[in-house]
């Protein structure tokens, strides 16, 4: 599975004024706006394609644009920028009725000013440093969610905010109409997998359905052998195969049947159009391998997963799979593990049973088949890899019963100090900012999840946008954070959050 392409997607850009300028001023402003579209259109960064819609001037015609992009599903967010004064009564109704993500620009068309030739009919033409506080108090003054940029798009400090809630939009564009596989249930007794899945429908749109294992087993059973034996061939290719998997190995038939089990699931979650999945050691019905390389191959393809039937965790990574398509690094699946307390240099060692995504791989993976003491089926196939070093984010989605809370710790992911020959499984080492014992005494604290997502493409400023756009807690733990301050801060988020969900 792919993200939509720039091409699939658009973000709508808006300007404001007032018929009050007359017809040569609206020209002036228009031609102008176009201007600022197009410089945005050539950000490589925005994954979408900018289109320039006309210079507003009426709440009708603001109203109708709004309620078009609400229909339209390849626009995934909208920019506003109040170039002259558009009084903002026009505005209202538009903006109550919006549901797509807003970006409020505050920019101007010059850069500097011509300070020997301004004259009045230059103030009347550039006059967005008060249109838009103008714009900005309406916003307000309805409780709008959106992001406000300020300056000008020349500036790659601009453009690249702008990116990134493009970035973010497209996440939310996602979720909206996302479908998720769940092949068994959750693992039993586990209570941070459960979740509501009507709220979730209800909050970001994705729709979350069980399917019985041995449904999907028939379709790996019947697979296609000449596309087994096409990603058989393939494996060969990409990774480096321990000898006994390798043609003629004694391990073989096991590498056959793990690109056996890749060609049904894809198959299966392309019938069904999933966007994500999940699998359960504890429900493997017919299979004869626990998922392994099937999975971290569908997640490098751009497929969200959980493990243990962790369907949260699984929307979380396709919606952040789909903000960071065409950007370096990677985004996985991950559990932290264990820790490394030694003083001064604490770390956190993150990995699962078999599947952490290639995208953050150092190196060449190698593809390996070793035991795996729970599941009661054959050896799995999977792929071996420590993740690249920099820095990344480690991200988790929790159901506190009233409300979803994002959990997010900025990290630096680094090579192991040492290697690992008998750790059969891939992972990724982190140092967690500010340092372990603040970020996990405050990960606690917030009640985030075992399962999460590191993704060494994204930054918090991405998953602070998205947060904003759903309306949903973020607690972020940072360089910054000491855990007094962190604890005052959810306890704020839980009085705020919960007001803001009304009676």
């Amino acid at each position: 599975m792919t993200s939509p392409t720039t091409t699939d997607r658009e973000i709508w850009f808006l300007t404001g004024s007032q018929s009050l300028y007359g017809e040569k001023t609206l020209e002036q402003v228009a031609d102008q706006s176009r201007q600022i579209a197009a410089l945005l259109t050539d950000v490589s960064g925005i994954p979408a394609r900018v289109v320039w819609k006309p210079v507003l001037t009426d709440a009708e015609a603001i109203r109708r644009t709004c309620l078009e992009a609400n229909a339209d599903d390849r626009c995934t967010g909208l920019i506003a920028w109040m170039h002259t004064f558009s009084p903002a009564k026009m505005w209202i109704a538009g903006l109550d009725a919006l549901r797509k993500p807003l970006l409020h620009l505050h920019t101007q068309s010059n850069v500097a000013l011509p300070w020997d030739t301004i004259d009045m009919d230059f103030m009347n033409l550039n006059q967005a440093a008060h249109g838009d506080r103008e714009f900005g108090h309406v916003q307000t003054r309805l409780g709008v969610p959106r992001k406000t940029v300020a300056g000008h798009v020349s500036d790659p400090v601009t453009t690249a905010r702008v990116a990134v809630w493009a970035r973010a939009a497209a996440a939310r564009s996602e979720l909206a109409t996302l479908k998720v596989a769940r092949f068994g249930d959750n693992m039993r007794d586990v209570a941070v997998t459960e979740g509501d899945k009507v709220e979730a429908q209800l909050r970001f749109g994705v729709s979350v359905n069980t399917y019985g294992v041995n449904d999907l087993v028939e379709v790996v059973d019947g697979a296609d052998d000449t596309r087994v034996a096409s990603l058989v061939e393939e494996y060969g290719d990409l990774y480096h195969l321990a000898p006994e998997l390798r043609p003629g190995g004694d391990r073989h038939g096991s590498l056959r049947y793990a690109a056996r089990i890749e060609a049904g699931l894809r198959t299966f979650l392309e019938r069904g159009g999933f966007g994500a999945f999940t699998t359960n050691f504890e429900d493997l019905g017919g299979l004869r391998q626990l998922p392994g390389l099937a999975v971290q191959r569908l997640m490098a393809q751009g497929y969200g997963f959980g493990g243990e039937g962790d369907w949260k965790t699984a929307v979380l990574l396709r919606a952040l799979k789909a903000a960071a398509a065409g950007l370096p690094g990677g985004t996985s699946f991950m559990e932290d593990y264990t820790y490394d307390m030694t003083p001064g240099d604490e770390l956190i060692l993150g990995a699962h049973m078999l599947e952490v995504c290639p995208t953050l791989a150092a190196a060449r993976p190698t593809c390996e088949i070793h035991p795996l003491g729970i599941g009661g089926r054959e050896d799995p196939v999977r792929l071996v890899f420590d993740a690249a070093p920099g820095p990344a984010v480690v991200v988790g989605l929790a159901d506190l019963g009233d409300r979803f809370r994002l959990i997010a710790n900025d990290i630096d992911v680094v090579a192991p100090p040492q290697p690992l020959p008998l750790l059969p499984v891939a992972r990724a080492v982190w140092r967690p900012h500010p340092d372990l014992r603040t970020s996990t005494e405050s990960w606690l604290t917030a009640g985030g999840p075992h399962h999460t997502v590191l993704s060494s493409a994204l930054t918090s400023e991405h998953l602070d946008d998205l947060a904003e756009m759903l309306r949903m807690e973020l607690a972020l733990i940072d360089g910054t954070t000491t855990p007094q301050r962190f604890r005052r801060e959810l306890r704020w988020n839980q009085a705020y959050h919960r007001l803001a969900l009304g009676l």
